[in-house]
């Protein structure tokens, strides 16, 4: 069956840049971001790769540990890290996953189970779905999942906005609204009636409709 979110992430143990990892230690305590590439040296998941490492500071921020993974070997990883550092000036110093056998793209549901072959005989097209960004709490459940094509370039911006929502709403009996951005109102849970919003946010709200009450924290 297909990982759904609030799923268990999957366990696993696999060789990376950073040596070997058991998945479950790696993020104990932590959240985590899983970025999936169908192929080293390829030119989006060049530019993702970089954007990552760019970015790699707002998600130590938030206590969030990042791991890649593509279908090939650690060797080819550790060459296609001085071209990412070429292309994009930022050096990768996260973890990468060598999964050459697709055993974790299996695990996590990002290629067809019965897909066959080993990294070198297999194309970038072959392995076109390992394309996904799981995000998973502290917990170890699945809190989101994304699968992109292989035309178009992740936006780490709006994964980082999703990661503070995910963060706020793990906490505070809220949700956010479209296009939110930290600092801005977001929604009282329908499920917390007005009683009980008045003990949580002291504050007060707006009643925008009986079932949509926006509030600023913080």
């Amino acid at each position: 069956m297909a990982l759904q979110l609030g799923d268990i992430a999957p366990d696993f143990e696999a060789d990376t840049t950073e040596g070997r990892i058991r998945f479950h230690d790696y993020i104990e305590g932590s959240w985590a971001m899983i970025v999936s590439h169908p192929k080293d040296f390829t030119p989006v998941c060049t530019t993702e790769l970089g954007s990552m490492a760019q970015k790699k500071p707002e998600f130590d921020k938030r206590g969030v540990k990042m791991i890649g993974i593509s279908v090939d070997s650690v060797d080819d990883h550790l060459r296609w890290k001085n071209d990412i550092k070429d292309v994009t000036g930022s050096a990768v110093t996260y973890p990468m996953i060598g999964d050459s056998d697709l055993t974790v793209a299996k695990l996590y549901g990002m290629i067809h189970p019965n897909a066959s072959g080993n990294a070198k005989s297999r194309t970038a097209a072959d392995n076109s779905t390992v394309r996904n960004v799981f995000i998973i709490g502290p917990d170890k459940r699945i809190k989101l999942i994304l699968t992109y094509p292989m035309s178009t370039g992740r936006n780490f911006d709006e994964i980082l906005r999703v990661i503070d929502s995910l963060q706020l709403t793990a906490t505070k009996s809220v949700a956010t609204p479209a296009n939110w951005k930290p600092g801005e109102d977001a929604i009282i849970l329908a499920s917390v009636s007005d009683e009980a919003a008045k003990e949580k946010f002291p504050q007060g709200w707006k009643t925008v409709k009986p079932y949509l009450r926006l509030v600023k924290l913080g």
